[in-house]
């Protein structure tokens, strides 16, 4: 837990165990999760907290960086990850929801030639895919 309590206090987070057994539970994740899943997987641990805390505490840890938030349209909730140094894009199906992670970034490139024709600095990007999963696509 030492990692997880530097990594509040660099952030400027006061160290508890609820927000280090969220980091814990987004850290061991595939996917990134909704504040609901989130909360389940506390409860399972026997961690008390309110759904309202939860919520409360991943939009302040997205603030600060520690995790990242992904919205997916049409959709009223937020999903979210632990920031890993390496970011990754998703292919989102519209109905069911599932995320599958996209190999490789295919925005290197293009990011590149932008900043060398913009002057910008690129820091990062966001790139998700939506569509219809095989299961779901059978239904349409």
């Amino acid at each position: 837990m030492k990692d997880m309590d530097e990594l509040l206090r660099s952030s400027g987070l006061k160290i508890t165990n609820q927000r280090r057994a969220i980091l814990s539970i987004l850290e061991q994740n595939e996917l990134p999760a909704s504040a609901d899943e989130v909360y389940n997987a506390l409860r399972e641990r026997h961690i008390s907290v309110n759904l309202s805390t939860v919520y409360r505490t991943m939009e302040r840890m997205s603030e600060c960086g520690l995790i990242k938030k992904l919205k997916i349209i049409n959709e009223e909730k937020s999903y979210y990850e632990f920031f890993k140094v390496m970011h990754r894009h998703f292919l989102i199906c519209l109905n069911c929801k599932k995320m599958i992670p996209i190999q490789g970034c295919p925005l290197k490139g293009y990011e590149k030639a932008l900043e060398e024709k913009t002057d910008y600095k690129i820091a990062g990007h966001r790139l998700d895919i939506y569509g219809y999963c095989p299961e779901c696509n059978s239904d349409i």
